[in-house]
């Protein structure tokens, strides 16, 4: 680690260039991100498949047998509730993983603060990654219920990454803001556990669009992940081309939300010393 610490340069000009530039330190830390998560555990990396299934089960019986929910899709045969559901749970995930850890990450690295040397503007790239692998660990698990449920499944999915993207970016710069407001206001991780539930029940993770009330619908539109679930849904069970015009203007708001992150992350960490 220390090797790595030193053979960094040491002032990456963009949100990439860092990554870039300390690409052999973010690397370690990821592998340290997704293998600590399951040291100890019996089944180790297994649960990187057990967990979506389970998860999968718990809002399946909840959502589908408990509270009815319906989906036009699955009521005309189309697909399985059960899939349609999994596609929204996981990007949820995804986005969830990465506004709750953020606060944390400098406050609960308080030995890399104190290193002069150490470039803590690349803390939320690995935690970012680690939950990006597990997106794609989950995606694995839902082809192979898709093949065994719907016995089928459309080509149009090896665009999943390119929908999910600009959430990536997006992801990356909550966690520089979310980073940044950690260390100096404690409370925004009680906060982030609250948000983090809101998303989930003002999207389409669980419900579709044309089921919500008109009076509360701008809601849903307005809540991050709904485009992004709507889009890998159609990539991803539908059989459709994305919406290329709207990933392009989310992925420019995303990178434009993403540099201000960095920015605002580069300017207070200078006070992170004296307050840690």
């Amino acid at each position: 680690m220390e090797k790595l610490i030193r053979n960094s340069s040491s002032w990456p000009r963009g949100i990439f260039t860092t990554a870039f530039a300390h690409r052999s330190l973010v690397a370690e830390l990821t592998r340290r991100e997704i293998q600590g998560k399951y040291r100890g555990a019996n089944f180790g990396m297994l649960w990187t498949l057990i967990s979506p299934f389970l998860m999968l089960a718990v809002y399946a019986l909840a959502f589908g047998n408990i509270l009815r929910s319906r989906w036009p899709q699955a009521d005309s045969g189309g697909n399985s509730f059960a899939l349609i559901l999994f596609v929204g749970l996981i990007i949820h995930g995804f986005f969830a993983e990465c506004i709750s850890r953020a606060p944390l990450l400098v406050v609960g690295n308080p030995n890399y603060v104190k290193r002069v040397v150490f470039p803590l503007e690349v803390l939320p790239w690995p935690m970012v990654l680690s939950a990006l692998f597990h997106l794609f660990t989950s995606l694995i698990a839902f082809l192979v219920l898709q093949i065994l449920v719907d016995h089928r499944f459309a080509w149009q999915v090896v665009l999943f990454p390119v929908t999910i993207a600009p959430l990536f970016v997006l992801a990356m710069g909550v966690s520089w803001w979310l980073a940044a407001l950690g260390v100096y206001f404690r409370d925004i991780g009680q906060v982030t556990s609250v948000v983090v539930t809101a998303l989930l029940f003002t999207s389409t993770a669980i419900m579709p669009l044309s089921a919500v009330a008109p009076g509360i619908r701008w809601l849903f539109e307005l809540n991050p992940l709904t485009f992004i679930i709507d889009q890998s849904r159609a990539v991803a069970l539908w059989g459709h081309f994305p919406d290329w015009v709207g990933l392009g203007l989310y992925g420019l708001v995303a990178l434009l939300f993403a540099y201000l992150g960095y920015g605002v992350f580069m300017v207070t960490k200078r006070g992170f010393a004296d307050v840690i």
